[in-house]
C-alpha cells in the first residue's frame, strides 16, 4: 500500500472554476480542510481542454491559493475527471471457483473483476473505474462480499466507467506542465457522492445531478452500488449566455446578474422587484423588472431536468429514487432551481453540500466545493484502506464500492 500521505490534495478542473482543496489527513481517521484555492477557469469547456498555456495559468493560480492558505507545498494530487467524453456500461463478471473446497479467495474475486472487464471498447478510450455492485454465488445474488463462501460459479455485477484518453491525457498533461503530479483520476460523480450523499441515501436509491458551468453530470446510486452514470451538455454558462442575450448586456455582466438577482421560477418573483441592468457599448444602464430574468432562466432550468429525466427514464431507474435527488454543483445554488427540480421530478430534492469534513468545513459547505472536497474525502478513504486499489483497469484505474478491504493482500 502506498505510504500515508498526511496532506491530501482535491483538484477540479471545471468549466468555469477551477478549485483545489487541501485536506490533512488525522491519527484518528479524521480528515480536515487547510486550504482553499479558487481561480476562473481558462482553456477548458466541458471537460476538454481546448487551449493547454491558459489551462495551465489557471491550475497555477489555484494551485498557489490553495497553497499559501494551507502553509504547505503542493507536489500531488488527485484529479476529478468529467465531461461528455465520459461514458460508462454495466458488465457482469463469470468464473468457476478454482480449488478443492470450492471456497472462494481473494484470487477468485479478483479474477470475475477482470472477466467483467475485459470487453472491447473502441479504439482511443480507456477504463478510468471498474465498480463492484454486487456478486452471485450458483445463483445467490445480492451477496456484498464473497470471500470465505461456497460455491462452484462466481459472477459479479460491475459498472465500467470510461473515458476519452486523449481528453483524459491532455488534462492531465495541464496538470502536469503546472509542476504537479497526479496521483489518481476520480470521475467527478463518484467524488461529489462521497461528500454529499449519505450511506442511507445510496441504500434506498437516489440520483446526484451536479450542475456545472458546462455540463450536468449525473449518477443513480441503488443498495449503495453506483448503477448509472451520464452527462446532459447544458449547464450554469448556458444561463449566463440565455441572459446575455436576452437582457442585451456583457456576459460578465450577465454572470453578476445571474448570481446576485437570478431566479429560476417566475412565480416566486414580486413583480414590482426591480434590477440595474448594463447595457452593451457604453450606454447607461437600464432599469428592469426581475421577473422578466426569470423568465429567461426558467425554460433552461425546465429543459436541464427535462433531459435528466429522460436519461433516467431510458436507463429504467425512474421507480428507483426512493430518497430522491440531490442537486450539488454551482448551478444548484441558482435560487429556484429546487423548487423546479420538484414540480418536474415529483420526487424529494435537496441541495448537497459537502459535509462529514473538519478544519475549514464552513468555508467550504456549499455546492460548488461538492467535488473538490469530495477528491480529497474519496482519497483519504482509499489511504486508510477502505478502498480497494485498481485491479489493472488501465493507467487511471481504481476500483470503489462495497469492497472494502478486499484486497488487502494486493496493497
Amino acid at each position: 500500500m502506498a505510504r500515508k500521505e498526511r496532506y491530501l490534495v482535491g483538484l477540479d478542473v471545471g468549466t468555469s472554476k477551477i478549485t483545489a482543496i487541501v485536506g490533512e489527513a488525522g491519527d484518528e481517521g479524521t480528515l480536515d480542510i487547510i486550504g482553499i484555492g479558487m481561480a476562473d477557469s481558462k482553456g477548458i469547456r466541458r471537460g476538454v481542454v481546448v487551449n493547454l498555456e491558459a489551462a495551465v495559468e489557471s491550475i497555477k493560480k489555484a494551485i498557489d491559493e490553495a497553497e499559501l492558505t494551507a502553509g504547505v507545498e503542493i507536489d500531488t494530487v488527485h484529479l476529478a475527471l468529467s465531461g461528455a467524453h465520459v461514458k460508462a456500461f454495466n458488465s457482469r463478471g463469470v468464473v468457476a471457483v478454482a480449488g478443492k473446497t470450492r471456497e472462494i479467495t481473494r484470487e477468485d474475486v479478483r479474477r470475475a473483476l477482470e472477466a467483467a472487464k475485459a470487453v472491447a471498447l473502441p479504439s482511443g478510450r480507456e477504463i478510468l473505474h471498474v465498480l463492484p455492485q454486487d456478486f452471485v454465488v450458483d445463483e445467490q445474488d445480492g451477496i456484498g462480499a464473497p470471500l470465505g463462501m461456497t460455491g462452484s460459479r462466481l459472477e459479479v455485477n460491475v459498472h465500467v466507467v470510461t473515458g476519452s484518453a486523449s481528453s483524459t491525457q491532455n488534462v492531465v498533461a495541464c496538470v502536469n506542465r503546472a509542476g504537479i503530479a497526479v496521483a489518481e483520476t476520480v470521475l467527478e460523480q463518484l467524488a461529489a457522492s462521497e461528500s454529499v450523499l449519505t450511506q442511507d441515501e445510496k441504500e434506498l436509491g437516489v440520483a446526484l445531478v451536479d450542475i456545472g458551468g458546462g455540463t450536468t453530470d449525473f449518477a443513480i446510486f441503488e443498495r449503495g452500488s453506483l448503477w448509472h452514470t451520464g452527462v446532459v451538455a447544458v449547464g450554469g454558462d448556458h444561463f449566463t449566455n440565455d441572459i446575455a442575450v436576452g437582457l442585451r448586456t456583457p456576459i460578465p455582466d450577465a454572470e453578476k446578474i445571474k448570481r446576485r438577482c437570478g431566479c429560476a421560477l417566475s412565480s416566486m418573483v414580486d413583480e414590482d422587484e426591480t434590477m440595474e441592468v448594463a447595457s452593451v457599448g457604453g450606454r447607461k444602464p437600464r432599469v428592469m423588472a426581475r421577473r422578466i430574468l426569470s423568465e429567461i432562466l426558467q425554460p433552461r432550468a425546465e429543459e436541464i431536468f427535462h433531459l435528466l429525466w429522460d436519461e433516467i427514464r431510458r436507463a429504467g431507474f425512474e421507480k428507483s429514487l426512493n430518497s430522491g435527488i440531490v442537486l450539488t454543483g454551482g448551478g444548484a445554488m441558482l435560487e429556484g432551481v429546487a423548487e423546479i427540480a420538484e414540480q418536474i421530478f415529483d420526487l424529494p430534492i435537496r441541495r448537497g453540500a459537502p459535509s462529514g469534513i473538519g478544519g475549514l468545513s464552513d468555508h467550504v459547505a456549499s455546492p460548488a466545493f461538492a467535488t473538490a472536497v469530495g477528491v480529497v474525502m474519496y482519497a483519504h478513504r482509499n489511504q486508510a484502506g477502505e478502498l480497494p486499489r485498481p485491479v489493472g483497469a488501465g493507467a487511471f484505474g481504481r476500483v470503489a464500492g462495497r469492497l472494502r478491504g478486499l484486497f488487502k493482500e494486493f496493497l
